[in-house]
Protein backbone atom coordinates (compact mmCIF):
# COMPACT_ATOMS: atom_id res chain seq x y z
CA UNK A 1 0.00 0.00 0.00
CA UNK A 2 1.01 3.43 -0.60
CA UNK A 3 1.55 6.50 1.74
CA UNK A 4 1.19 8.90 -0.88
CA UNK A 5 0.11 9.04 -4.09
CA UNK A 6 2.83 8.27 -7.27
CA UNK A 7 0.91 8.90 -10.43
CA UNK A 8 3.41 7.92 -12.65
CA UNK A 9 1.85 10.31 -15.93
CA UNK A 10 4.21 12.45 -18.07
CA UNK A 11 4.24 14.99 -15.83
CA UNK A 12 5.59 13.00 -13.23
CA UNK A 13 8.72 10.98 -14.38
CA UNK A 14 10.82 12.36 -11.96
CA UNK A 15 9.24 10.54 -9.28
CA UNK A 16 9.54 6.89 -8.15
CA UNK A 17 8.38 4.31 -5.62
CA UNK A 18 10.20 3.36 -2.48
CA UNK A 19 9.32 0.74 -0.12
CA UNK A 20 10.40 0.93 3.32
CA UNK A 21 11.22 -3.60 3.40
CA UNK A 22 11.19 -4.57 -0.17
CA UNK A 23 12.12 -7.78 1.34
CA UNK A 24 8.67 -8.53 3.27
CA UNK A 25 6.96 -10.83 1.09
CA UNK A 26 3.26 -12.21 0.96
CA UNK A 27 3.48 -15.30 -1.36
CA UNK A 28 -0.32 -15.97 -0.84
CA UNK A 29 -1.39 -12.72 -1.77
CA UNK A 30 1.25 -12.27 -4.08
CA UNK A 31 2.33 -8.13 -2.87
CA UNK A 32 5.13 -6.95 -0.85
CA UNK A 33 3.93 -5.95 3.11
CA UNK A 34 5.60 -2.77 3.31
CA UNK A 35 4.90 0.90 3.00
CA UNK A 36 5.33 2.26 -0.22
CA UNK A 37 6.67 6.52 -0.68
CA UNK A 38 6.87 8.47 -3.43
CA UNK A 39 10.54 9.71 -3.88
CA UNK A 40 12.30 11.81 -5.57
CA UNK A 41 15.57 10.05 -6.19
CA UNK A 42 16.39 6.11 -5.04
CA UNK A 43 19.33 5.05 -2.47
CA UNK A 44 22.54 4.30 -4.90
CA UNK A 45 24.07 2.91 -1.49
CA UNK A 46 23.91 1.24 1.34
CA UNK A 47 22.33 3.09 4.18
CA UNK A 48 23.74 1.49 6.94
CA UNK A 49 22.27 4.47 10.00
CA UNK A 50 19.55 6.56 10.43
CA UNK A 51 22.16 9.33 10.19
CA UNK A 52 23.19 8.22 6.49
CA UNK A 53 18.94 8.56 5.83
CA UNK A 54 18.86 11.72 6.99
CA UNK A 55 22.11 12.62 5.00
CA UNK A 56 20.65 11.24 1.86
CA UNK A 57 17.10 13.11 2.40
CA UNK A 58 18.63 16.52 2.88
CA UNK A 59 21.21 15.78 0.40
CA UNK A 60 18.69 14.83 -2.34
CA UNK A 61 15.42 16.08 -1.11
CA UNK A 62 14.48 12.56 -1.27
CA UNK A 63 12.70 10.95 2.14
CA UNK A 64 13.20 8.08 2.80
CA UNK A 65 10.87 7.68 6.27
CA UNK A 66 7.20 8.43 6.50
CA UNK A 67 5.75 11.77 5.92
CA UNK A 68 4.81 12.19 9.54
CA UNK A 69 8.48 12.77 10.17
CA UNK A 70 10.76 15.70 9.28
CA UNK A 71 14.49 14.55 8.04
CA UNK A 72 15.68 16.91 11.31
CA UNK A 73 13.63 14.03 13.52
CA UNK A 74 14.99 11.01 12.18
CA UNK A 75 17.27 10.36 15.02
CA UNK A 76 15.43 11.53 17.54
CA UNK A 77 12.53 10.55 17.35
CA UNK A 78 11.01 6.92 19.18
CA UNK A 79 8.82 6.43 16.25
CA UNK A 80 11.60 5.91 13.48
CA UNK A 81 12.63 2.15 14.43
CA UNK A 82 8.67 1.95 12.50
CA UNK A 83 8.42 4.71 10.14
CA UNK A 84 11.80 4.36 8.52
CA UNK A 85 12.96 2.18 6.34
CA UNK A 86 14.46 -1.39 7.48
CA UNK A 87 18.29 -0.60 8.59
CA UNK A 88 20.54 -1.50 6.51
CA UNK A 89 18.78 0.07 3.35
CA UNK A 90 19.64 -1.92 0.29
CA UNK A 91 21.21 -0.01 -2.36
CA UNK A 92 19.17 0.44 -5.95
CA UNK A 93 19.47 0.04 -9.05
CA UNK A 94 21.21 2.82 -11.23
CA UNK A 95 18.10 2.49 -13.69
CA UNK A 96 14.74 2.32 -11.11
CA UNK A 97 12.25 -0.54 -12.72
CA UNK A 98 9.18 0.41 -14.23
CA UNK A 99 9.60 3.56 -11.95
CA UNK A 100 10.34 1.45 -8.85
CA UNK A 101 13.35 1.51 -6.63
CA UNK A 102 14.51 -2.43 -7.32
CA UNK A 103 17.31 -3.75 -4.52
CA UNK A 104 21.02 -4.22 -6.73
CA UNK A 105 21.38 -7.31 -3.88
CA UNK A 106 19.19 -9.82 -4.77
CA UNK A 107 19.79 -12.38 -1.20
CA UNK A 108 16.98 -10.98 0.49
CA UNK A 109 14.34 -12.33 -2.38
CA UNK A 110 15.63 -15.92 -1.07
CA UNK A 111 12.68 -15.77 0.76
CA UNK A 112 10.24 -16.80 -2.38
CA UNK A 113 12.33 -19.77 -1.97
CA UNK A 114 11.86 -19.98 2.00
CA UNK A 115 8.52 -18.95 2.05
CA UNK A 116 7.80 -21.49 -0.89
CA UNK A 117 8.92 -24.50 1.06
CA UNK A 118 7.10 -23.25 4.12
CA UNK A 119 3.88 -23.44 1.94
CA UNK A 120 4.69 -27.25 0.83
CA UNK A 121 2.92 -29.39 3.62
CA UNK A 122 5.84 -32.08 2.37
CA UNK A 123 9.06 -30.27 2.84
CA UNK A 124 11.63 -33.18 3.06
CA UNK A 125 10.01 -34.10 -0.49
CA UNK A 126 10.70 -30.99 -1.80
CA UNK A 127 14.35 -30.60 -0.58
CA UNK A 128 15.44 -33.75 -2.34
CA UNK A 129 13.58 -32.72 -5.60
CA UNK A 130 15.63 -30.05 -5.42
CA UNK A 131 18.82 -30.83 -4.00
CA UNK A 132 18.91 -33.23 -7.13
CA UNK A 133 17.93 -30.56 -9.54
CA UNK A 134 21.11 -28.68 -7.65
CA UNK A 135 23.55 -31.92 -7.79
CA UNK A 136 22.24 -32.76 -11.50
CA UNK A 137 22.59 -29.28 -13.06
CA UNK A 138 26.01 -29.71 -15.15
CA UNK A 139 24.12 -33.10 -16.42
CA UNK A 140 20.71 -31.20 -17.29
CA UNK A 141 22.98 -28.75 -19.09
CA UNK A 142 24.69 -31.45 -20.80
CA UNK A 143 21.51 -33.48 -21.80
CA UNK A 144 19.50 -29.77 -23.10
CA UNK A 145 22.57 -29.33 -25.02
CA UNK A 146 22.53 -32.76 -26.55
CA UNK A 147 18.46 -32.71 -27.56
CA UNK A 148 19.47 -29.54 -29.34
CA UNK A 149 22.39 -31.05 -31.22
CA UNK A 150 20.13 -33.93 -32.07
CA UNK A 151 17.42 -31.83 -33.43
CA UNK A 152 19.90 -29.37 -35.98
CA UNK A 153 20.99 -33.17 -36.78
CA UNK A 154 17.16 -34.84 -37.59
CA UNK A 155 16.84 -31.25 -39.93
CA UNK A 156 20.20 -32.37 -41.98
CA UNK A 157 18.72 -36.21 -42.51
CA UNK A 158 15.36 -34.38 -42.99
CA UNK A 159 16.80 -32.41 -45.88
CA UNK A 160 19.57 -34.69 -47.21
CA UNK A 161 17.89 -38.00 -46.58
CA UNK A 162 14.37 -37.78 -47.04
CA UNK A 163 13.73 -40.79 -49.16
CA UNK A 164 14.39 -43.45 -46.34
CA UNK A 165 13.97 -40.78 -43.55
CA UNK A 166 9.95 -42.75 -42.89
CA UNK A 167 11.83 -45.87 -42.59
CA UNK A 168 14.96 -45.07 -40.50
CA UNK A 169 12.39 -42.77 -38.10
CA UNK A 170 10.09 -45.84 -37.36
CA UNK A 171 13.06 -48.35 -37.02
CA UNK A 172 14.71 -46.09 -34.83
CA UNK A 173 11.78 -45.47 -32.55
CA UNK A 174 10.78 -48.78 -32.18
CA UNK A 175 13.92 -49.80 -31.04
CA UNK A 176 14.10 -46.74 -28.88
CA UNK A 177 10.93 -47.41 -27.39
CA UNK A 178 12.23 -51.26 -26.82
CA UNK A 179 14.93 -50.38 -25.55
CA UNK A 180 14.12 -47.34 -23.11
CA UNK A 181 11.35 -49.35 -21.47
CA UNK A 182 13.90 -52.56 -21.23
CA UNK A 183 16.19 -50.33 -19.56
CA UNK A 184 13.35 -48.97 -17.13
CA UNK A 185 12.68 -52.32 -16.07
CA UNK A 186 16.18 -53.25 -16.18
CA UNK A 187 16.91 -50.76 -13.56
CA UNK A 188 13.55 -51.05 -11.42
CA UNK A 189 14.15 -54.86 -11.03
CA UNK A 190 18.65 -53.87 -9.78
CA UNK A 191 17.09 -51.20 -7.95
CA UNK A 192 14.72 -53.73 -6.16
CA UNK A 193 17.40 -56.20 -5.25
CA UNK A 194 19.89 -53.74 -3.61
CA UNK A 195 20.25 -54.77 -0.22
CA UNK A 196 18.42 -51.77 2.67
CA UNK A 197 20.86 -53.37 5.18
CA UNK A 198 23.81 -50.99 4.65
CA UNK A 199 22.55 -47.75 3.84
CA UNK A 200 20.92 -44.78 6.12
CA UNK A 201 17.35 -44.07 6.60
CA UNK A 202 18.08 -40.75 4.69
CA UNK A 203 19.46 -42.67 1.81
CA UNK A 204 16.86 -45.41 2.49
CA UNK A 205 14.62 -42.83 1.32
CA UNK A 206 16.03 -41.67 -1.58
CA UNK A 207 16.19 -45.62 -2.59
CA UNK A 208 12.38 -45.65 -1.93
CA UNK A 209 11.66 -42.76 -3.97
CA UNK A 210 13.26 -43.97 -6.48
CA UNK A 211 12.44 -47.24 -6.97
CA UNK A 212 8.82 -45.58 -6.97
CA UNK A 213 9.62 -43.34 -10.05
CA UNK A 214 11.35 -46.17 -11.79
CA UNK A 215 8.43 -48.19 -11.56
CA UNK A 216 5.79 -45.27 -12.78
CA UNK A 217 8.26 -44.66 -15.77
CA UNK A 218 8.50 -48.32 -16.70
CA UNK A 219 4.57 -48.57 -17.01
CA UNK A 220 4.37 -46.07 -18.28
CA UNK A 221 7.03 -46.48 -20.87
CA UNK A 222 5.11 -49.98 -21.71
CA UNK A 223 2.12 -48.70 -22.06
CA UNK A 224 3.30 -46.22 -24.62
CA UNK A 225 4.63 -48.57 -26.34
CA UNK A 226 1.87 -50.84 -26.88
CA UNK A 227 0.04 -47.88 -28.41
CA UNK A 228 2.59 -46.98 -30.59
CA UNK A 229 2.82 -50.62 -31.94
CA UNK A 230 -0.77 -50.74 -32.53
CA UNK A 231 -0.92 -46.75 -34.24
CA UNK A 232 2.03 -48.01 -36.93
CA UNK A 233 0.38 -51.57 -37.08
CA UNK A 234 -2.99 -49.69 -38.71
CA UNK A 235 -1.02 -47.06 -40.41
CA UNK A 236 1.78 -49.05 -42.05
CA UNK A 237 -0.10 -48.83 -45.55
CA UNK A 238 0.00 -46.33 -45.23
CA UNK A 239 3.35 -44.73 -44.49
CA UNK A 240 4.74 -45.08 -48.18
CA UNK A 241 2.13 -42.65 -49.01
CA UNK A 242 4.74 -39.87 -47.11
CA UNK A 243 7.93 -40.23 -48.69
CA UNK A 244 6.71 -38.36 -52.08
CA UNK A 245 5.88 -35.43 -50.15
CA UNK A 246 8.87 -35.70 -47.85
CA UNK A 247 11.17 -35.78 -50.47
CA UNK A 248 9.96 -32.28 -51.84
CA UNK A 249 9.81 -30.93 -48.83
CA UNK A 250 13.51 -32.03 -48.53
CA UNK A 251 14.00 -29.84 -51.62
CA UNK A 252 12.22 -26.74 -50.00
CA UNK A 253 14.70 -26.90 -47.24
CA UNK A 254 17.06 -27.20 -49.64
CA UNK A 255 16.41 -24.49 -51.54
CA UNK A 256 15.09 -22.33 -48.94
CA UNK A 257 17.69 -23.17 -45.89
CA UNK A 258 16.20 -19.75 -44.40
CA UNK A 259 13.09 -21.40 -43.47
CA UNK A 260 15.03 -22.99 -40.30
CA UNK A 261 15.69 -19.66 -38.86
CA UNK A 262 11.79 -18.63 -38.69
CA UNK A 263 10.83 -20.10 -35.32
CA UNK A 264 13.89 -17.59 -33.70
CA UNK A 265 12.11 -14.97 -35.61
CA UNK A 266 9.02 -15.42 -33.85
CA UNK A 267 10.46 -16.03 -30.79
CA UNK A 268 11.80 -12.64 -30.63
CA UNK A 269 9.03 -11.03 -32.10
CA UNK A 270 6.56 -12.72 -28.99
CA UNK A 271 9.46 -11.92 -26.51
CA UNK A 272 9.21 -8.10 -27.75
CA UNK A 273 5.48 -8.19 -27.48
CA UNK A 274 5.21 -9.77 -24.22
CA UNK A 275 8.00 -7.38 -22.82
CA UNK A 276 5.63 -4.39 -24.00
CA UNK A 277 2.62 -5.85 -22.76
CA UNK A 278 3.93 -6.45 -18.85
CA UNK A 279 5.34 -3.25 -18.96
CA UNK A 280 2.04 -1.86 -19.87
CA UNK A 281 0.49 -3.86 -17.41
CA UNK A 282 2.55 -2.31 -14.51
CA UNK A 283 1.90 1.39 -15.64
CA UNK A 284 -1.91 0.16 -15.73
CA UNK A 285 -1.33 -0.63 -11.91
CA UNK A 286 -0.53 2.85 -11.18
CA UNK A 287 -3.39 4.14 -12.68
CA UNK A 288 -7.03 5.92 -11.22
CA UNK A 289 -7.51 8.19 -8.54
CA UNK A 290 -5.47 8.55 -5.49
CA UNK A 291 -7.73 7.78 -2.43
CA UNK A 292 -7.07 7.62 1.56
CA UNK A 293 -8.67 4.60 3.10
CA UNK A 294 -9.33 3.89 6.38
CA UNK A 295 -6.37 3.17 7.93
CA UNK A 296 -4.55 6.09 6.37
CA UNK A 297 -2.80 4.91 3.67
CA UNK A 298 -3.37 5.96 0.22
CA UNK A 299 -4.41 3.99 -2.48
CA UNK A 300 -5.65 4.31 -6.70
CA UNK A 301 -8.84 3.37 -7.21
CA UNK A 302 -9.76 3.12 -10.91
CA UNK A 303 -13.07 3.92 -11.51
CA UNK A 304 -14.93 5.41 -15.24
CA UNK A 305 -13.91 3.66 -18.74
CA UNK A 306 -10.01 2.83 -17.24
CA UNK A 307 -11.70 -0.26 -14.75
CA UNK A 308 -12.18 -2.08 -18.57
CA UNK A 309 -8.59 -1.30 -19.47
CA UNK A 310 -7.49 -4.60 -18.04
CA UNK A 311 -10.12 -6.53 -20.46
CA UNK A 312 -8.89 -4.55 -23.53
CA UNK A 313 -5.03 -5.45 -22.57
CA UNK A 314 -5.89 -9.38 -21.95
CA UNK A 315 -7.45 -9.31 -25.28
CA UNK A 316 -4.71 -7.74 -27.29
CA UNK A 317 -2.44 -10.20 -25.31
CA UNK A 318 -4.15 -13.23 -26.72
CA UNK A 319 -5.01 -11.23 -30.50
CA UNK A 320 -1.78 -10.22 -31.38
CA UNK A 321 -0.03 -12.82 -29.93
CA UNK A 322 -2.11 -15.03 -32.28
CA UNK A 323 -1.42 -12.33 -34.94
CA UNK A 324 2.27 -13.07 -34.63
CA UNK A 325 1.86 -16.46 -35.19
CA UNK A 326 -0.13 -16.28 -38.40
CA UNK A 327 2.45 -14.27 -39.58
CA UNK A 328 5.21 -16.87 -39.59
CA UNK A 329 2.19 -19.29 -41.03
CA UNK A 330 1.63 -16.31 -44.16
CA UNK A 331 5.35 -16.08 -44.04
CA UNK A 332 6.37 -20.00 -44.73
CA UNK A 333 3.37 -20.34 -46.92
CA UNK A 334 4.38 -17.79 -49.18
CA UNK A 335 7.69 -18.98 -49.85
CA UNK A 336 6.39 -22.34 -50.51
CA UNK A 337 3.87 -21.50 -52.51
CA UNK A 338 6.27 -19.56 -54.68
CA UNK A 339 8.94 -22.77 -54.69
CA UNK A 340 6.03 -24.84 -55.89
CA UNK A 341 4.38 -23.18 -58.18
CA UNK A 342 7.83 -21.82 -59.62
CA UNK A 343 8.08 -24.76 -63.04
CA UNK A 344 11.90 -23.91 -63.52
CA UNK A 345 13.28 -23.59 -60.21
CA UNK A 346 16.61 -21.35 -61.35
CA UNK A 347 14.27 -18.34 -61.42
CA UNK A 348 13.06 -18.41 -57.95
CA UNK A 349 13.34 -15.26 -56.11
CA UNK A 350 16.57 -14.67 -54.47
CA UNK A 351 15.44 -14.27 -51.13
CA UNK A 352 11.80 -15.92 -51.13
CA UNK A 353 11.59 -15.41 -47.55
CA UNK A 354 11.87 -12.12 -47.98
CA UNK A 355 9.83 -12.12 -51.12
CA UNK A 356 6.99 -13.59 -48.59
CA UNK A 357 7.41 -10.82 -45.90
CA UNK A 358 7.05 -8.37 -48.53
CA UNK A 359 3.52 -9.52 -49.47
CA UNK A 360 2.87 -9.93 -46.22
CA UNK A 361 2.90 -6.85 -45.34
CA UNK A 362 2.12 -4.85 -48.91
CA UNK A 363 -1.25 -6.87 -49.06
CA UNK A 364 -2.24 -9.80 -46.20
CA UNK A 365 -1.67 -8.01 -42.94
CA UNK A 366 -5.94 -7.87 -42.62
CA UNK A 367 -6.62 -11.36 -43.78
CA UNK A 368 -3.59 -12.59 -41.06
CA UNK A 369 -5.45 -10.27 -38.57
CA UNK A 370 -9.03 -11.35 -39.44
CA UNK A 371 -8.00 -15.22 -39.08
CA UNK A 372 -6.10 -14.32 -35.60
CA UNK A 373 -9.11 -12.47 -34.54
CA UNK A 374 -10.99 -15.49 -35.34
CA UNK A 375 -8.97 -17.62 -33.13
CA UNK A 376 -9.67 -14.97 -30.26
CA UNK A 377 -12.99 -14.91 -29.98
CA UNK A 378 -13.09 -18.83 -29.76
CA UNK A 379 -10.02 -18.70 -27.44
CA UNK A 380 -11.28 -16.41 -24.77
CA UNK A 381 -14.06 -17.95 -24.06
CA UNK A 382 -12.46 -21.28 -23.62
CA UNK A 383 -10.20 -19.68 -20.92
CA UNK A 384 -13.39 -17.89 -18.99
CA UNK A 385 -14.76 -21.44 -18.58
CA UNK A 386 -11.41 -22.74 -17.15
CA UNK A 387 -11.06 -19.87 -14.88
CA UNK A 388 -14.72 -20.80 -13.74
CA UNK A 389 -14.05 -24.59 -13.74
CA UNK A 390 -11.01 -23.78 -11.81
CA UNK A 391 -12.77 -21.37 -9.29
CA UNK A 392 -15.76 -24.02 -8.68
CA UNK A 393 -13.17 -26.89 -8.35
CA UNK A 394 -15.14 -28.79 -6.06
CA UNK A 395 -18.32 -27.26 -5.38
CA UNK A 396 -20.09 -27.96 -8.69
CA UNK A 397 -22.60 -30.51 -9.00
CA UNK A 398 -21.54 -33.51 -11.22
CA UNK A 399 -24.45 -32.57 -13.94
CA UNK A 400 -22.52 -29.04 -14.13
CA UNK A 401 -19.38 -30.06 -14.01
CA UNK A 402 -19.80 -32.22 -16.87
CA UNK A 403 -20.71 -30.16 -18.95
CA UNK A 404 -18.58 -27.32 -18.07
CA UNK A 405 -16.16 -29.64 -18.81
CA UNK A 406 -18.13 -30.45 -22.61
CA UNK A 407 -17.98 -27.32 -23.01
CA UNK A 408 -14.37 -26.73 -22.55
CA UNK A 409 -13.30 -29.52 -25.08
CA UNK A 410 -15.61 -28.85 -27.25
CA UNK A 411 -14.48 -25.06 -27.78
CA UNK A 412 -10.38 -26.79 -27.32
CA UNK A 413 -11.53 -28.86 -30.84
CA UNK A 414 -12.92 -25.80 -32.95
CA UNK A 415 -10.05 -23.51 -31.78
CA UNK A 416 -7.68 -26.95 -33.39
CA UNK A 417 -9.84 -26.93 -36.39
CA UNK A 418 -9.70 -23.22 -36.94
CA UNK A 419 -6.03 -23.23 -36.62
CA UNK A 420 -5.92 -25.72 -38.99
CA UNK A 421 -8.31 -24.03 -41.55
CA UNK A 422 -6.51 -20.73 -41.20
CA UNK A 423 -3.43 -22.31 -41.62
CA UNK A 424 -4.72 -23.89 -45.63
CA UNK A 425 -6.31 -20.38 -45.76
CA UNK A 426 -3.23 -18.47 -45.34
CA UNK A 427 -1.63 -20.81 -48.18
CA UNK A 428 -4.90 -20.30 -50.32
CA UNK A 429 -3.83 -16.22 -49.68
CA UNK A 430 -0.79 -16.90 -50.91
CA UNK A 431 -1.78 -18.48 -54.35
CA UNK A 432 -4.81 -16.66 -55.48
CA UNK A 433 -4.19 -13.51 -53.69
CA UNK A 434 -7.53 -13.63 -52.66
CA UNK A 435 -9.40 -11.96 -48.84
CA UNK A 436 -9.75 -14.46 -45.96
CA UNK A 437 -13.19 -15.20 -46.15
CA UNK A 438 -12.72 -16.39 -49.91
CA UNK A 439 -9.28 -18.08 -49.18
CA UNK A 440 -11.16 -20.08 -46.11
CA UNK A 441 -14.49 -21.50 -48.48
CA UNK A 442 -11.64 -22.44 -51.07
CA UNK A 443 -9.40 -24.11 -48.68
CA UNK A 444 -12.25 -26.17 -46.91
CA UNK A 445 -14.12 -27.00 -50.25
CA UNK A 446 -10.59 -28.64 -51.02
CA UNK A 447 -9.81 -30.45 -47.78
CA UNK A 448 -13.84 -31.66 -48.27
CA UNK A 449 -12.71 -32.86 -51.71
CA UNK A 450 -9.40 -34.48 -50.52
CA UNK A 451 -9.96 -36.13 -47.28
CA UNK A 452 -8.86 -39.37 -47.91
CA UNK A 453 -5.75 -37.39 -49.11
CA UNK A 454 -5.81 -35.45 -45.74
CA UNK A 455 -6.05 -38.38 -43.59
CA UNK A 456 -3.01 -40.52 -46.09
CA UNK A 457 -0.82 -38.13 -45.92
CA UNK A 458 -0.99 -35.13 -44.23
CA UNK A 459 -1.86 -36.60 -41.10
CA UNK A 460 0.35 -39.40 -41.84
CA UNK A 461 3.23 -36.89 -42.49
CA UNK A 462 2.33 -35.07 -38.94
CA UNK A 463 2.51 -38.46 -37.06
CA UNK A 464 6.30 -38.97 -38.43
CA UNK A 465 7.18 -35.53 -37.70
CA UNK A 466 5.90 -36.57 -33.99
CA UNK A 467 7.82 -39.42 -34.47
CA UNK A 468 10.94 -37.54 -35.13
CA UNK A 469 10.15 -35.28 -31.79
CA UNK A 470 9.73 -38.72 -29.74
CA UNK A 471 13.15 -40.16 -31.30
CA UNK A 472 15.19 -37.34 -29.63
CA UNK A 473 12.79 -37.69 -26.45
CA UNK A 474 14.00 -41.00 -25.70
CA UNK A 475 17.40 -40.22 -26.75
CA UNK A 476 17.66 -37.57 -24.52
CA UNK A 477 15.84 -39.31 -21.71
CA UNK A 478 18.24 -42.58 -22.20
CA UNK A 479 20.91 -40.57 -21.98
CA UNK A 480 19.94 -38.95 -19.32
CA UNK A 481 18.96 -42.27 -17.30
CA UNK A 482 22.36 -43.79 -17.78
CA UNK A 483 24.26 -40.05 -16.37
CA UNK A 484 21.78 -39.89 -13.60
CA UNK A 485 21.82 -43.29 -12.59
CA UNK A 486 25.24 -43.15 -11.35
CA UNK A 487 24.10 -40.70 -8.49
CA UNK A 488 21.14 -42.10 -7.13
CA UNK A 489 22.37 -42.96 -4.24
CA UNK A 490 22.18 -39.60 -2.85
CA UNK A 491 20.49 -37.20 -4.99
CA UNK A 492 16.63 -38.26 -6.54
CA UNK A 493 16.57 -38.02 -10.51
CA UNK A 494 12.90 -37.97 -10.97
CA UNK A 495 12.74 -34.04 -11.56
CA UNK A 496 15.99 -33.75 -13.30
CA UNK A 497 14.83 -36.35 -16.00
CA UNK A 498 11.44 -34.39 -16.16
CA UNK A 499 13.29 -31.19 -17.00
CA UNK A 500 14.97 -32.74 -19.70
CA UNK A 501 12.25 -34.38 -21.51
CA UNK A 502 10.38 -31.55 -21.51
CA UNK A 503 13.41 -29.31 -22.93
CA UNK A 504 14.47 -31.86 -25.24
CA UNK A 505 10.51 -32.24 -26.74
CA UNK A 506 10.35 -28.39 -26.78
CA UNK A 507 13.06 -28.12 -28.69
CA UNK A 508 12.26 -31.01 -31.26
CA UNK A 509 8.98 -28.85 -31.72
CA UNK A 510 10.73 -25.99 -32.43
CA UNK A 511 12.80 -27.36 -35.30
CA UNK A 512 10.18 -30.13 -36.78
CA UNK A 513 7.33 -27.51 -36.25
CA UNK A 514 8.37 -25.42 -39.38
CA UNK A 515 8.86 -28.76 -41.34
CA UNK A 516 5.82 -29.72 -39.95
CA UNK A 517 3.90 -26.22 -41.87
CA UNK A 518 5.66 -27.31 -44.89
CA UNK A 519 4.36 -30.46 -45.20
CA UNK A 520 0.87 -28.87 -44.74
CA UNK A 521 1.32 -26.09 -47.19
CA UNK A 522 2.67 -28.58 -49.85
CA UNK A 523 -0.20 -31.04 -49.30
CA UNK A 524 -2.48 -27.93 -49.83
CA UNK A 525 -0.34 -27.18 -53.43
CA UNK A 526 -0.33 -30.61 -54.05
CA UNK A 527 -4.13 -30.88 -54.01
CA UNK A 528 -5.48 -27.97 -55.94
CA UNK A 529 -2.49 -28.83 -58.78
CA UNK A 530 -4.60 -32.14 -58.76
CA UNK A 531 -7.70 -30.82 -59.24
CA UNK A 532 -6.80 -27.90 -61.99
CA UNK A 533 -4.26 -29.53 -63.92
CA UNK A 534 -4.36 -33.22 -65.30
CA UNK A 535 -1.10 -33.29 -66.77
CA UNK A 536 -2.63 -33.05 -70.13
CA UNK A 537 -1.09 -30.47 -72.86
CA UNK A 538 -2.21 -26.70 -71.77
CA UNK A 539 -2.75 -28.34 -68.12
CA UNK A 540 0.71 -29.43 -66.86
CA UNK A 541 1.34 -30.23 -63.39
CA UNK A 542 3.48 -27.84 -61.06
CA UNK A 543 4.46 -30.97 -58.88
CA UNK A 544 7.56 -32.53 -58.54
CA UNK A 545 8.04 -35.73 -60.29
CA UNK A 546 7.94 -37.95 -57.67
CA UNK A 547 4.68 -36.44 -56.63
CA UNK A 548 3.60 -37.42 -60.44
CA UNK A 549 4.24 -40.41 -59.83
CA UNK A 550 2.62 -40.99 -56.75
CA UNK A 551 -0.62 -38.96 -58.96
CA UNK A 552 -0.71 -42.16 -61.01
CA UNK A 553 -0.45 -45.06 -58.30
CA UNK A 554 -3.54 -42.99 -56.56
CA UNK A 555 -5.48 -43.07 -60.28
CA UNK A 556 -4.70 -46.54 -60.57
CA UNK A 557 -5.75 -47.52 -57.39
CA UNK A 558 -9.03 -45.45 -57.51
CA UNK A 559 -10.16 -46.45 -60.89
CA UNK A 560 -9.85 -49.81 -59.28
CA UNK A 561 -12.13 -49.18 -56.48
CA UNK A 562 -14.45 -47.38 -58.99
CA UNK A 563 -13.68 -43.45 -57.87
CA UNK A 564 -11.70 -42.35 -60.54
CA UNK A 565 -11.95 -39.11 -62.63
CA UNK A 566 -10.67 -35.40 -62.06
CA UNK A 567 -13.11 -32.98 -61.44
CA UNK A 568 -12.95 -30.15 -64.17
CA UNK A 569 -13.33 -26.43 -62.35
CA UNK A 570 -11.77 -22.93 -62.98
CA UNK A 571 -7.81 -22.75 -62.45
CA UNK A 572 -6.28 -20.97 -59.24
CA UNK A 573 -3.73 -18.20 -61.07
CA UNK A 574 -0.26 -18.99 -59.02
CA UNK A 575 1.20 -16.27 -57.58
CA UNK A 576 4.88 -17.33 -57.87
CA UNK A 577 7.25 -14.82 -60.92
CA UNK A 578 7.60 -16.42 -63.81
CA UNK A 579 5.07 -19.51 -63.50
CA UNK A 580 2.72 -19.57 -66.11
CA UNK A 581 -1.10 -21.08 -65.81
CA UNK A 582 -1.50 -24.26 -66.66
Amino acid sequence: MCHGCCFLSSSALGWYVFFLDPCNLDLINRKIKSIALCVTACPRQELKTLSEVQKFAEMNGSALCSYNLKPSEYTTSSKASVLCPKLPVPASAPIPFFHRCAPVNISCYAKFAEALITFVSDNSVLHRLISGVMTSKEIILGLCLLSLVLSMILMVIIRYISRVLVWILTILVILGSLGGTGVLWWLYAKQRKFPKETVTPEQLQIAEDNLQALLIYAISATVFTVILFLIMLVMRKRVALTIALFHVAGKVFIHLPLLVFQPFWTFFALVLFWAYWIMTLLFLGTTGSAVQNDQGFVEFRVSGPLQYMWWYHVVGLIWISEFILACQQMTVAGAVVTYYFTRDKRNLPFTPILASVNRLIRYHLGTVAKGSFIITLVKIPRMILMYMHSQLKGKENACARCVLKSCICCLWCLEKCLNYLNQNAYTATAINSTNFCTSAKDAFVILVENALRVAAINTVGDFMLFLGKVLIVCSTGLAGIMLLNYQQDYTVWVLPLIIVCLFAFLVAHCFLSIYEMVVDVLFLCFAIDTKYNDGSPGREFYMDKVLMEFVENSRKAMKEAGKGGVADARELKPMASGASSA
